[in-house]
C-alpha cells in the first residue's frame, strides 16, 4: 500500500500537475485523479501529457472519481452516464488508474431495505461490468455514524459487513472503499478486519475521531487527521492492512475545519507528517 494525497480532502483546489508536485515534495507516493480534468487534458494535447505528469513526478494514480449519476431518479441520464463510463475506464487503463469508488447512503426516506437492495444492484451492476472490461475495480464506501440515519425512514446498509455481501452481488471486481472512520462509527471489530483479503478492499481513506464523543454520537463531517486525537488506533489498522497483503492507496481524509482554514502549504505539512507518523507506528517505514 502506498500514501496518497487528495489535496480536496484537506481544502486545497488543485490541477493534478499541481496534486503531483504537492505529493512529491511531501512524501506521498500518489495523488487520486479527476477524471474530466484528465479526460480535458487529452482533448487538448493527448494521453501521453497525462502519463508523462505521474511519469515526471514519479507519482501514481490512486482513485478516480466516478462520474456517473447512478444514484438519481433520472434513468434516462443514469444511462447516459454509463455510456461515457466505458470511454473513462478505457482512458482509466491507459494512465493506470485502476481504482473508483462510490458511497453508498446508509438510508433511504423513499424505499425499504429489499427495494432499495434491489435498486443498488441494478444500477451498480453493470457499472462494474462495464469497469472489468478495461480491469478497473469498483469500491463500495459504508456510511458508518449513526447521527446519520437515525432520523430516516428506511435504514440501509452502514458497516463493513452488509457492504461485502452487496460487493458480492455486483462482481469479482467489487470491492471495499474502507474508510477507518466508517469502520469505527459502525462499531467494526478488528477480527473483522483480520478476516478480511486484499482483493475486498479497493481503497482505503484515514482519520481521526474527536475526544470525548460517545461513538454513536460523531457527526461524520467533523473528524481529525490520522493519529491527532488517538481515539482510532491508526497503527494497528495500518498493521492489519498490510499483513492482508492490501496494495493500494491509503488517503487523509479528516474533514478538519482546523486544517481546512490553514494556508495550504501548512495543511499540506501537517497532514505530511500525521501520515507519515502514522506509516512509522505502523512499522511501514
Amino acid at each position: 500500500m502506498f500514501m496518497n494525497l487528495n489535496p480536496g480532502m484537506i481544502g486545497i483546489r488543485a490541477s493534478l500537475s499541481e496534486a503531483l508536485e504537492m505529493a512529491q515534495t511531501h512524501g506521498f507516493s500518489g495523488v487520486d485523479l479527476n477524471m474530466t480534468e484528465a479526460v480535458e487534458m487529452v482533448k487538448a494535447a493527448s494521453i501521453d501529457e497525462v502519463k508523462d505528469l505521474f511519469t515526471r513526478t514519479r507519482g501514481r494514480p490512486g482513485n478516480w472519481g466516478m462520474p456517473v449519476d447512478w444514484h438519481g431518479g433520472d434513468e434516462g441520464k443514469w444511462q447516459e452516464d454509463l455510456g461515457q463510463l466505458r470511454h473513462n475506464a478505457s482512458l482509466a487503463q491507459e494512465i493506470g488508474a485502476y481504482r473508483t469508488t462510490v458511497v453508498v447512503m446508509p438510508f433511504s426516506n423513499d424505499l425499504p431495505f429489499k427495494e432499495n437492495y434491489n435498486f443498488h444492484v441494478k444500477r451498480l451492476k453493470p457499472i462494474a461490468e462495464t469497469l472489468q472490461d478495461y480491469n478497473c475495480r469498483l469500491g463500495l464506501e459504508f456510511i458508518g455514524p449513526k447521527t446519520l440515519r437515525i432520523d430516516k425512514k428506511h435504514e440501509f446498509i452502514y458497516a463493513m459487513e452488509g457492504m461485502l455481501g452487496l460487493c458480492a452481488d455486483l462482481g469479482t471486481n467489487v470491492g471495499l472503499l474502507l474508510d477507518l472512520w466508517h469502520w469505527y462509527t459502525a462499531h467494526g471489530t478488528t477480527a473483522a478486519l483480520q478476516n478480511l483479503r486484499s482483493v475486498d478492499i479497493v481503497n482505503v481513506h484515514v482519520n481521526d475521531a474527536p475526544a470525548g464523543i460517545p461513538v454513536d454520537e460523531q457527526i461524520d463531517n467533523t473528524r481529525c487527521l490520522p493519529g491527532e486525537t488517538g481515539v482510532l488506533d491508526i497503527a494497528a489498522f495500518l498493521k492489519i492492512l498490510n499483513t492482508i497483503g492490501y496494495d493500494g492507496p491509503v488517503t487523509a481524509e479528516p474533514f478538519s475545519k482546523r486544517v481546512n482554514e490553514m494556508p495550504s502549504e501548512e495543511a499540506l505539512k501537517v497532514t505530511a507528517e500525521s501520515m507519515h507518523t502514522a506509516w512509522k507506528a505502523a512499522g511501514l517505514s
